[in-house]
Order: C-alpha cells, then sequence, then structure tokens
C-alpha cells in the first residue's frame, strides 16, 4: 500500500505551511505515523523560490518547540496534484487558487486545514506577514487546533 500523503499550501510557502507542516509532523512523531505519511508544504504563488521561512514564523514555532529551519519555500507543481492524497489550505483565497490550476480529477482533494479544528473549524488561517507577533501565535494556534483534529482521524484510520 502507498505512503498516504499530505500537501499543506498557503500563498507563498513562507510562514503558514511551514509551520503546518512541520506541527502536522511533530503531532504524528507523537502518535509514531511520523514515516508513515508523507508530509511536504507549497505556496501557489512562486514568491521566494527556495527561501527560508519567515523569521517570525520560525521564532513562533522556536517558542512551542517546532523547529521550521529545514524548510525551505516552492511553488504548488502540476505533479503534487496527482501525487497528494489531501491537499489542504491555509485561506480560502489558497483554495480557489488551488482549484483554478488543479486538474478536474483532482479537485476534490483541496480542503482547508481548519475543516480538521475544533476550536476554529471553518475558519480561514489569516497570512501573518507584516503584522506583529501576535498575529504569528494566533497563526500558530489555528495550526495546531485544525493538525490535531486531522491528527486524530489519521491515528484512527491507522
Amino acid at each position: 500500500m502507498p505512503t498516504p500523503s499530505i500537501l499543506v499550501v498557503c500563498k507563498a510557502n513562507l510562514c503558514r505551511s511551514p509551520s503546518a507542516e512541520v506541527v502536522l509532523r511533530a503531532m504524528l512523531h507523537d502518535n509514531g505515523l511520523a514515516r508513515a505519511i508523507e508530509i511536504d508544504s507549497a505556496g501557489t504563488h512562486d514568491v521566494c523560490a527556495s527561501a527560508p521561512p519567515h523569521p517570525a514564523a520560525i521564532e513562533a514555532a522556536k517558542r512551542r518547540g517546532y523547529d521550521l529551519t529545514a524548510c525551505s519555500a516552492r511553488q504548488v507543481t502540476p505533479a503534487d496534484f496527482e501525487h497528494f492524497d489531501m491537499i489542504l489550505a491555509m485561506d480560502r483565497n489558497n483554495v480557489a487558487d488551488l482549484r483554478r490550476i488543479a486538474p478536474t480529477s483532482c479537485k476534490h482533494k483541496i480542503e482547508l486545514l481548519l475543516d480538521y479544528g475544533d476550536r476554529h473549524y471553518g475558519k480561514e488561517i489569516p497570512d501573518p506577514v507584516g503584522s506583529d507577533m501576535k498575529r504569528f501565535d494566533l497563526v500558530l494556534d489555528m495550526i495546531e487546533d485544525g493538525c490535531r483534529g486531522l491528527a486524530r482521524l489519521l491515528v484512527r484510520a491507522a
């Protein structure tokens, strides 16, 4: 059976999606599934290819025990739509951008990350770039909520 795979996506792949990648990986590791599920992140726009995550995202994550330093920005590719089983976006603009470029046969894979959240269910995770550290912390709260709910479902399915 092939390894299940999840792609988390924001606009530039500089703060929200690399944070979600690392948070989800950590939560799956805690449940013994880190190697059983492939996780990656990407952006809908080619803003800063190969750039490291935003310094404030790195700092907010570090304060909670997550390390974003191995991540680097990349843009979603056509192959991603075929490869990944789930494509989880941070906001509705990301969903719209993904659905615009996805093959029809893959559109069903695209959802909001917070469709798996409890506390922030169905909300959008705002882009914190240009905001203060409180906004980066809120974004991380929301990401943890969505990843926690998704991890629970993945653990049950394993």
